[in-house]
């Protein structure tokens, strides 16, 4: 039996209150994207009042992205900034103070990348990629991180407590296949994964460690999550390509990342820093 304090008879902690988040605050960056909603909904299942931060988080945005959470305590609170932009995180992190608490976890999920329909040039070869293409990506991917980390990760190492996971990507550890878009080069498209998101994301994991170690005895924990490509009616030769390429088969699905988030904010990770988990259904295993 279980007593109130969350340990059994035999005074051992019961172990699922080891990823309770009650009372706790956090913030999702691109908390309204197809993954950010998911981490955001995890965090607060497990008891966190979360604050989705976007650039578009107006009331009506987020009441369209949870519908379900609408007037409950469980729906996050819609926060407007640019990740790119001190300024602006300033002033979320005073509006988040304001109305739920100084921030306990961070997860950097907002990024950018060059999608399949983006424009030419973006999406074409390596000798001709647009510097401009470049210096945006690495804005958001990395400066915007780098930012967050200031105000917020700031803001958790003062009040001496804190978790900050990183959101990177295999492609940030090994380099994309190119060969899985030779089905568009060979209908005529000059198509190859741009060079700068893979690069952005490599520049994570260094600013993961130097934090671990730079605010570990403040008691703020920073941790890297890697993670693989996730479905989203891709087309299907796309698809024919890379999903013998995953051992496990398949795409991951958009709430296939929620336990590993979940478990690097949690006190269930409280003694992993500095590290980085890699959630990619083993195309990194090959």
């Amino acid at each position: 039996m279980t007593e109130p304090d969350g340990r059994d008879g035999a005074g051992l902690r019961a172990p699922f209150d080891l990823f309770d988040l009650s009372g706790r605050v956090a913030i999702v960056t691109g908390g309204l994207g197809q993954l950010g909603r998911q981490y955001c909904r995890t965090l607060a299942g497990a008891g966190a009042r979360v604050a989705a931060l976007d650039l578009r988080a107006d009331d009506d945005a987020v009441a369209r992205a949870f519908p379900d959470l609408a007037g409950s305590e469980a729906c996050p609170l819609g926060v407007s900034a640019d990740v790119t932009d001190r300024g602006s995180l300033e002033t979320a992190l005073a509006r988040i103070r304001a109305q739920a608490g100084t921030p306990d976890i961070l997860i950097n999920n907002a990024a950018l990348d060059s999608p399949p329909n983006a424009p030419l040039e973006e999406n074409g070869p390596f000798e001709s990629y647009p510097v401009e293409s470049w210096r945006r990506v690495f804005e958001v991917n990395a400066e915007g991180v780098f930012l967050c980390c200031q105000v917020f990760g700031g803001a958790m190492a003062e009040a001496g407590r804190g978790s900050i996971v990183n959101v990177a990507s295999i492609y940030g550890q090994v380099s994309p296949d190119q060969s899985l878009y030779q089905y568009r080069r060979d209908r005529g498209e000059q198509f190859y994964k741009p060079v700068a998101y893979s690069a952005s994301k490599s520049a994570l994991y260094n600013l993961t460690r130097y934090l671990a170690t730079y605010w570990g005895r403040s008691g703020v924990r920073v941790n890297t999550v890697t993670l693989a490509g996730v479905f989203n009616n891709q087309d299907p030769e796309f698809l024919a390509g890379y999903e013998p390429r995953v051992p496990l088969g398949r795409m991951a699905d958009e709430s296939d990342y929620n336990g590993v988030i979940l478990f690097l904010a949690s006190d269930a990770s409280r003694y992993v820093t500095g590290s980085n988990l890699t959630a990619d259904g083993g195309w990194t295993a090959w």
